[in-house]
C-alpha cells in the first residue's frame, strides 16, 4: 500500500520537473532572440544607409514580425504548461495574432526576394512602391493579406454547446477556434496555396538573377550575393514549412520512442516553430557585413573594445 500511494506522487513531481525544464529551455532562447532584435532593430533605425534601403527595411519588418509571433507562441506556451484557462474572448486575439505573423513570415520572404530581383534586374527602373519612401505601403498590405486565414478562422468559428464565448473557461488552443473539419481542410488548401506561391516567386527570382549573372559581368559579386540572399531565404521557407509537419512527426516519435504526448508536442514546437524563428533572422543578420559591423559597435560587451580601436585610429 505504501508503495501505490507514493506513486501519483513521483509522477506529479516528475511532472512539474518537466514542466520547469522545458520552460528553462524556451525562455533563454527567447531572450537571446529579443535581445538579438532590439539591437538589429537599433542599428537599422539610428543608421541611415540602414533605414533608406528597401531590403533592410523589409528586414527590419520581418524581426518585428517574428518577434510578435515568438511572443505571442510563447505566451501560449507558458499558458498551457501551465495549464492556465481563461474565456475564448481573450484566447482568440492571442490565436490571432499568432497565425497572422506565422502567414505574413513567408510573405515577407517572398518581398525580399523580389527585392532583390527588382535590384539586380531593373536597377534603374525601380517601381513606385520598391522605393524606400513607399515600402510601407507594400508592408501593410502584406499585413492585410496575412490576416485573411485567421479571419475566415473566427468567421467560421463553432463553439462546442455549452461553452460561452466570454465566460467559458478554456485551454488556449488552435482546437478551441478551428474545430471543424471545414476548417481544417479550408486551412490546410489555404496554408499550402500560400507556400507553393512563395515558393514560386522565390524560386523564379533565384533562376532570373542566375540568368542575369550571364548577361553581365560587372558587379559580380553583388550578384552572387543577391543568389546567397534567396537561396538562405528559400531555406527560411523551408524551416517555417517544417511546422506543418508535426502530426507526421507526432506519429513517427510515438512509434519509436516511448514518450508522453505532451513531450512530443514540446519536441515539435521546440524543433519547428522556435528554433527555425530564432535562427533564420540571426543567420540572416549575422551574415551581413555592413550590418554585422555596426552591430559589434552598438552591442555592450563589444563597446569597449570598440572604444579602444577608435581611439587607436585617432592616435596614427
Amino acid at each position: 500500500m505504501k508503495n501505490l500511494t507514493e506513486l501519483p506522487g513521483n509522477g506529479t513531481s516528475n511532472k512539474t520537473v518537466s514542466i520547469i525544464v522545458k520552460i528553462c529551455v524556451v525562455i533563454p532562447f527567447f531572450c537571446l532572440f529579443l535581445y538579438f532584435i532590439l539591437l538589429v532593430l537599433h542599428t537599422i533605425a539610428s543608421k541611415r544607409q540602414f533605414s533608406d534601403s528597401s531590403r533592410y527595411t523589409l528586414f527590419a519588418s520581418m524581426l518585428v514580425n517574428d518577434t510578435l509571433q515568438l511572443l505571442s507562441s510563447v505566451m501560449l506556451f507558458l499558458f498551457i504548461m501551465g495549464n492556465v484557462t481563461f474565456a475564448m474572448a481573450f484566447c482568440a486575439p492571442l490565436l490571432f495574432v499568432s497565425a497572422a505573423t506565422f502567414q505574413n513570415t513567408h510573405l515577407i520572404l517572398a518581398a525580399m526576394s523580389l527585392e532583390r530581383y527588382v535590384a539586380i534586374c531593373h536597377p534603374l527602373h525601380r517601381p513606385l512602391c520598391w522605393r524606400p519612401e513607399r515600402m510601407w505601403v507594400m508592408i501593410l498590405s502584406l499585413w492585410l493579406v496575412s490576416c485573411v486565414l485567421p479571419t475566415v478562422d473566427f468567421i467560421l468559428m463553432q463553439p462546442k454547446a455549452g461553452v460561452n464565448v466570454l465566460s467559458t473557461p478554456v485551454v488556449c488552443k488552435n482546437a478551441v477556434i478551428n474545430s471543424s473539419p471545414v476548417q481544417t481542410l479550408l486551412r490546410v488548401v489555404m496554408s499550402a496555396l500560400f507556400f507553393a506561391g512563395v515558393a514560386g516567386v522565390i524560386l523564379f527570382t533565384y533562376v532570373r538573377i542566375l540568368l542575369e549573372t550571364r548577361k553581365v559581368c560587372q558587379d559580380r559579386a553583388s550578384v552572387n550575393k543577391a543568389l546567397h540572399t534567396v537561396v538562405l531565404h528559400g531555406f527560411q521557407l523551408l524551416l517555417c514549412l517544417m511546422a506543418f509537419t508535426s502530426p507526421v512527426t507526432e506519429s513517427l516519435i510515438v512509434l519509436r520512442v516511448d514518450w508522453l504526448p505532451e513531450d512530443v508536442s514540446f519536441f515539435n514546437y521546440f524543433c519547428f516553430v522556435l528554433l527555425p524563428r530564432v535562427l533564420s533572422p540571426l543567420v540572416y543578420g549575422l551574415r551581413d557585413e555592413s550590418l554585422r559591423s555596426h552591430m559589434s559597435r552598438g552591442a555592450p560587451c563589444c563597446r569597449p573594445k570598440a572604444v579602444k580601436q577608435k581611439a587607436t585610429r585617432m592616435l596614427k
